[in-house]
């Protein structure tokens, strides 16, 4: 299981990344824009499309579900860490940055990825 050190740690390995707070809640932001939350005990929230939501909603209730505010309507969806494949949440927290990040950040990424 994936833990909130877990979430850090690959959000942080990010070009740009770094880790930040608000309201009490840990968050990850790229060019001071927030990409990942630990918005409570075993639970991750990210800025997604809303159609990769809904997705993910129709694939895994159990392990993702969307805020019941105005952000969950905007894509920011929860992912519940005892559930989720450590390969996919790499791969959300990943694309959660790269919807923010800048192109010269993405370049940096897509460079040092392995092949």
């Amino acid at each position: 299981m994936p833990s909130p050190e877990t979430v850090a740690e690959i959000a942080l390995a990010l070009p740009g990344a770094t880790r930040s707070a608000h309201f009490d809640v840990t968050d990850f932001r790229v060019g001071n824009k927030i990409f990942c939350t630990l918005p409570k005990p075993g639970v991750m929230g990210m800025r997604i499309g809303v159609d990769e939501q809904a997705a993910l909603l129709d694939e895994d209730p159990e392990t993702f579900s969307r805020p019941e505010n105005r952000y969950g309507q905007n894509g920011w969806t929860f992912v519940r860490l005892a559930t989720v494949d450590p390969d996919q949440l790499r791969e959300l927290i990943t694309e959660a940055w790269r919807r923010l990040a800048s192109r010269k950040l993405q370049a940096e990424f897509d460079r040092e990825a392995p092949r």
